[in-house]
């Protein structure tokens, strides 16, 4: 005999109600309800937010992959152009495109390569102006037929600009017209629709970072340049050298030995900022050691506080040193790793120089 069946299962159209033993009949309609229901729960997975926030994310991580391995010589080819330029970067793009533009322009002049976004529509009334022969001119059009886009291109042919095309085809007008042609092929969108630009606009971000970070290195860009094009927000401090935030002249607690201890309390309480230390030197300016609020502490608490002794004989010897031109974020890993809420500055020779507080490394300064 066969299985038998014995379902809690809800009444089958046509044959009779659910729970009892089924019929082999009845068996294949189940099956098939149950089949049914899984379809219709994933189905209804995808049109949950989560669930098209996921598409979205697995179908533009697809095109990337897929855009990884058509690379090829083509970008070699254009990130000779625009490193070598005589001139700038000009980005262009209409509508998304060239939202993803202006951020491209933005990351190329921020990693040494000056550029700048120029508006297509803009351009043709009378901007294409800010555009000289010696320029490499970046296009992003997915289609490659963006009206706004082919109308600029006899006029950058005209004045001697090299063309660096970013679109889907290499066979479109704006493919064909480009001194060099990135062809990124064709990819759906990932708007449930199939209508915005979601996948084909991540493609060309994507691309701009890449295009940017390969022109980057080949420039040679340092993080000192880097630097100097973000003197501004956290960034820019962090890539700062210690020497323009530690503390110098009289706002360091400097000592000249042989001092006593209760010079160390003075002078930690009457200078400037109030730094927590006194830093010991000989009469030639090198660090003998330091001595913290910390150690003050301790001596007090082992009842050893003898204002009157010699500082000497209570400061760290060795203690850790920045110099003035490591970069703050640095300086930052090395207070961190150590502890620590001070480290004296020194220069070459071993003098003292400044001195850096944490806070000032988070770019709060002291009070006077």
């Amino acid at each position: 005999m066969g299985e038998s069946w014995v379902a809690e299962a809800p009444a089958i159209k046509g044959f009779g109600p659910g729970p009892g033993r089924l019929s082999p009949q009845q068996k294949d309609a189940y099956r098939l309800s149950l089949a049914s229901k899984d379809v219709s729960a994933q189905t209804a997975a995808m049109k949950t937010p989560l669930g098209t926030a996921k598409q979205v994310l697995a179908m533009e991580a697809q095109a990337l992959l897929r855009l990884h391995d058509s690379l090829g010589e083509e970008v070699e080819q254009a990130v000779r152009l625009m490193a070598a330029c005589r001139g700038r970067v000009v980005v262009t793009g209409m509508g998304k495109a060239g939202h993803v533009g202006k951020k491209i322009a933005a990351t190329l002049a921020s990693t040494g390569r000056p550029a700048f976004f120029l508006h297509p529509a803009e351009a043709v009334h009378g901007d294409l102006g800010q555009v000289k022969g010696g320029d490499v001119v970046l296009a992003l059009s997915n289609s490659g037929r963006t009206g706004e886009i082919v109308a600029l291109l006899d006029p950058l042919k005209a004045m001697g600009c090299e063309l660096v095309a970013m679109t889907a085809r290499g066979d479109s007008p704006l493919g064909r017209a480009a001194t060099v042609c990135i062809a990124t092929g064709k990819f759906d969108e990932a708007d449930p629709l199939g209508l915005a630009p979601t996948t084909s606009s991540t493609v060309m971000l994507a691309l701009g970072d890449a295009l940017a970070m390969a022109v980057a290195q080949t420039l040679g860009t340092t993080p000192e340049d880097f630097a100097r094009n973000h003197p501004g927000g956290s960034l820019g401090r962090r890539l700062r050298p210690v020497s323009a935030v530690m503390r110098q002249g009289e706002m360091v607690p400097r000592l000249r030995a042989p001092a006593k201890l209760k010079a160390a309390l003075t002078v930690m309480g009457e200078t400037p900022g109030r730094p927590g230390c006194a830093l010991l030197v000989d009469g030639d300016g090198h660090l003998l050691g330091i001595f913290t609020d910390g150690d003050l502490r301790r001596l007090v608490g082992l009842g050893e506080a003898d204002l009157n002794g010699d500082l000497a004989a209570h400061v760290t010897a060795q203690p850790t040193t920045l110099h003035p031109e490591d970069r703050v974020q640095d300086a930052e890993a090395v207070l961190s790793a150590a502890n620590l809420d001070q480290a004296p500055v020194l220069d070459g020779q071993g003098r003292l120089v400044g001195l850096v507080d944490v806070q000032d490394l988070l770019g709060n300064p002291p009070d006077a």
